[in-house]
């Protein structure tokens, strides 16, 4: 059983050196159309990214929501990944809420929720 787990470690370690380093696509959108005032869930959906070492935040005036959570790392073929983080949130016109997201070493980009009101 250990030489069976060894061996896939090592494919997926194998077959993911081959892959290209990706930067993310980030979508930051609220499940229902935003209503300042009523209770929605704030999205950030991270995909095509290559390789897995990313951070996800969604913050309310550059500071993070507590509470969040996230999908486990999913991958596509050609070996991207993708990932999803949500919390629940009560927009406000007074507040700003945006997802900041690190690739590897690369400093972090936030982009901002756009209310569709």
């Amino acid at each position: 059983m250990n030489i069976l787990l060894s061996l896939a470690a090592f494919v997926l370690i194998a077959s993911s050196a081959f892959a290209k380093e990706s930067p993310p696509k980030i979508q930051v959108y609220s499940r229902d159309p935003g209503v300042y005032g009523k209770e929605n869930t704030l999205i950030c959906h991270v995909s095509d990214f290559h390789p897995p070492d990313i951070e996800i935040k969604l913050l309310k005036n550059g500071v993070e929501i507590p509470g969040a959570v996230q999908t486990d790392l999913a991958f596509e073929k050609g070996w991207k990944f993708h990932l999803t983080r949500s919390v629940k949130f009560n927009p406000s016109s007074a507040d700003k809420y945006s997802c900041s997201v690190r690739h590897m070493k690369n400093p972090p980009k936030p982009i901002s929720w756009e209310p569709d009101m």
